[in-house]
């Protein structure tokens, strides 16, 4: 018996050595250059299995899950799910609809990086991540979409703070390559919500966001999943350099101008950081009664944009 057992083992490692594929053979895994990203055959976020199959960093053990307190949310003016109609409500659907339209290429202009939406500001005080958390909310509610929001504001992150979420690691971690991306991605309550941290503080933050990986991650990012749209909190155009690099990845950019406060010099002088990007517009915050509900006039005789009327964060 050992006998044929023997020439089994030689034949097969004869077959081997010809060059034949055999059934229980196992192949090696492709792997991925996105840091933090596995694999392709992987089953966790780094896998590039199409949309119908799953979203494997919602469904990796790894993820995790946070509830959100939506009644304390809806007392601080977000949009929350199940909630009545508002004229408030009403205004971020003008806002979204070019943002998605955009999005899933069925705009004027093909873009690359369509899905990945920047909102900034020219200052602090404008109210951009309060902007950029309902505009998030908002698409949430979409039949046909899935929306990640990113704290991308490294230098003075909000988003979690704003949630009531403690601080942890996130998207400069993941650049780092000190963990992966299933493990900080964050599902919560909300359907169709997912929040990407901005991570632990690093003092190379802006060459972390500048490099050769983050251009890698936001690449992947995009083209992930044909119905996502991704938002990133981004940090004021003219305070930090981080939030000009971020706009060289992007295919949409809103920039947040509080009403009757912004010096029309600092918007233009937001803009012209960012003028080689494709698309931009300007939302008007806490604009009076008309100049809200739709496309009209900013006021201030620099370009258009939308009214919303809530408090700036």
């Amino acid at each position: 018996m050992s006998s044929l057992i023997e020439q089994a083992a030689q034949r097969l490692e004869q077959l081997r050595q010809a060059g034949v594929v055999l059934p229980n053979d196992v192949q090696p895994m492709p792997q991925s250059n996105v840091p933090g990203f596995p694999g392709e055959n992987s089953e966790t976020f780094g896998s590039f299995a199409p949309p119908e199959a799953g979203r494997p960093e919602e469904l990796h053990p790894a993820s995790k899950r946070v509830d959100l307190d939506l009644e304390a949310l809806a007392a601080q003016g977000f949009l929350t799910p199940n909630a009545a109609r508002s004229h408030m409500a009403d205004q971020y659907r003008v806002i979204k609809r070019p943002l998605i339209k955009n999005a899933m290429g069925k705009g004027v202009a093909s873009l690359n990086h369509s899905n990945l939406i920047m909102v900034t500001s020219a200052l602090a005080g404008e109210g951009k991540s309060f902007t950029s958390l309902n505009l998030a909310l908002s698409i949430a509610a979409e039949l046909d979409n899935t929306v990640m929001l990113v704290d991308a504001d490294v230098a003075r992150p909000s988003v979690l703070r704003m949630l009531g979420l403690p601080q942890g690691p996130g998207l400069l971690d993941v650049l780092e390559e000190s963990v992966d991306m299933s493990s900080v991605l964050l599902r919560t309550n909300v359907d169709k919500l997912t929040l990407l941290p901005s991570g632990t503080p690093h003092a190379r933050a802006t060459e972390l966001l500048a490099s050769d990986a983050m251009s890698h991650l936001l690449d992947d990012m995009a083209r992930r999943y044909p119905d996502r749209i991704i938002i990133f909190d981004s940090p004021p155009l003219l305070l930090t350099t981080e939030s000009r690099v971020l706009a060289s990845h992007m295919g949409q950019i809103v920039v947040v101008v509080h009403a009757e406060k912004t010096a029309q010099s600092a918007v233009q002088q937001a803009l012209a950081t960012i003028e080689t990007c494709p698309l931009k517009m300007l939302l008007l915050n806490q604009a009076n009664a008309n100049t809200s509900g739709g496309y009209g006039s900013g006021g201030y005789g620099y370009g258009y944009g939308y009214g919303t009327e809530d408090t700036a964060s």
